[in-house]
């Protein structure tokens, strides 16, 4: 079974409608804090998961296909998700703690 990439997509209330994806359980920062985030121009980033929703509309999938297909030849394999859960959440803060930990063992 292929591993997959939980994702969530947004789309801006700029007028400009510019969708983003959210992954909530990839860590951004050494703590977990905040979760890898992607969009066209611009690339990989962090986003607070929660202001970003905040902030934000849902996507529909007519608004973020080309930003899927985008995703899907960089090599995720992607499982779309409305939003994100507590599990989630609590999954990007361990692997934060594990990726610190690995690299303090160097």
């Amino acid at each position: 079974m292929c591993n997959t990439t939980i994702v969530i997509f947004r789309k801006e209330r700029t007028g400009h409608k510019d969708c983003f994806a959210l992954f909530p359980e990839m860590p951004a920062d050494i703590d977990g804090v905040c979760c890898t985030a992607y969009q066209h121009f611009g690339q990989h980033c962090s986003a607070d998961y929660h202001g970003c929703i905040a902030n934000s509309d849902p996507a529909s999938a007519a608004d973020f296909a080309d930003l899927f297909d985008e995703l899907e030849k960089r090599g995720y394999n992607l499982d779309v998700r409305k939003r994100a859960t507590p599990v989630m959440h609590e999954k990007r803060r361990w692997l934060a703690i594990q990726q610190r930990l690995a690299e303090a063992r160097l």
